[in-house]
């Protein structure tokens, strides 16, 4: 039933109103439009926690999660007069001018068109050249699974500390975990994702036959891929509380790490977490008193290049090619010399 009257909710006292609230957006639930913005009101201030102030993508299902989806980089006209943008830079050097919340009132109306997952920058208006999020995705291949990257994750916490930096956990809403680190926002996104490759690698180091930081698919085997490609510019991760496109319509969910062991995926969704949110709040809302340093991992960078010759991993396909990059063609398909 899509042609029900729109109703209007009160966010923070701003009132946003849901067109077709009555309209199916996860068949196999029975969840509608209007379950939607209720889930994002009754977790508002843990959706913007992760959106504040940063450019985001939204991920719009105008017909549910059956339906055809598309990717909004560029914010909408009719854009409301209360919600900014930022101006980015892609990797092509093309511009966009994206959603920058900075209330709850902004999720409610991003959900209103049909967005179900937010994709935010790891920046800030203020600064998007550099990042203030260092963020990790283990992401388990084929023949791994959730427990798998909770395995994964609970040796990249102890290899962390190890470095000074502390990381929070959360699902992805798939089978992967996703890590969090604050940092201060110094370095480049170059600079970052090389961090990132030196976690990967000394993860892939320390349990070799579970980790694997090889960006070929054919050469990654059943093992947790540590994507360090999720830190090159223009590449995002659901941020948290997002709905994801699972027809249980399960939430990438902040943990604490002592539950991480004890919890499956499907455990979060858009019924269960409104009322864990409600008991806990947000768990990931001391993020905001940390900002790290990344000269550890960089350190760390320095040490795999002098005492292994380990430099620069591929970039994503669609990325224009990067000084010191090896060669993007898959090791199958490489001229034999």
């Amino acid at each position: 039933m899509a042609g029900s009257r729109a109703v209007e909710l009160d966010v923070a006292g701003r009132a946003v109103r849901v067109s077709n609230p009555d309209k199916t957006y996860y068949p196999e639930r029975g969840f509608t439009k209007l379950d939607v913005a209720q889930y994002y009101l009754a977790v508002a201030d843990g959706v913007l926690r992760g959106l504040r102030d940063r450019p985001t993508t939204m991920q719009r299902f105008p017909d549910g999660v059956e339906g055809e989806f598309f990717y909004q980089k560029r914010a909408p006209k009719g854009l409301p007069d209360w919600l900014p943008t930022a101006r980015i830079a892609f990797p092509s050097g093309r511009f966009a001018d994206e959603i920058c919340p900075t209330e709850p009132a902004a999720v409610l109306w991003a959900a209103n068109l049909g967005c179900l997952t937010f994709h935010p920058w790891p920046v800030r208006r203020a600064d998007t050249e550099h990042p203030d999020e260092l963020r990790i995705d283990l992401d388990p291949q084929p023949g791994t699974d959730f427990a798998d990257a909770v395995t994964v994750a609970h040796e990249l916490r102890d290899l962390l500390a190890e470095h000074g930096l502390r990381g929070w956990p959360k699902t992805s809403g798939g089978r992967g975990v996703h890590v969090y680190v604050p940092i201060r926002p110094r370095w480049t996104f170059t600079e970052v994702r090389r961090a990132a490759i030196a976690v990967a690698r000394a993860l892939e180091r320390r349990l070799p036959q579970l980790v694997t930081a090889a960006w070929w698919k054919e050469e990654r085997g059943a093992k947790v891929f540590v994507d360090y490609n999720q830190m090159a510019r223009d590449r995002t991760i659901a941020s948290p509380y997002s709905l994801r496109a699972r027809p249980r319509a399960t939430v990438s969910t902040p943990l604490h790490w002592e539950e991480l062991a004890d919890v499956v995926p499907e455990d979060f969704d858009l019924r269960t977490v409104p009322p864990r949110f409600a008991e806990l709040g947000d768990v990931h809302a001391d993020m905001a008193d940390h900002a790290f340093g990344l000269e550890p991992l960089l350190e760390l960078a320095d040490r795999q290049a002098a005492d292994e010759g380990l430099g620069d991993l591929p970039y994503p396909p669609d990325h224009p090619k990067m000084p010191g990059e090896p060669a993007r063609v898959q090791p199958s398909r490489a001229r034999k010399h």
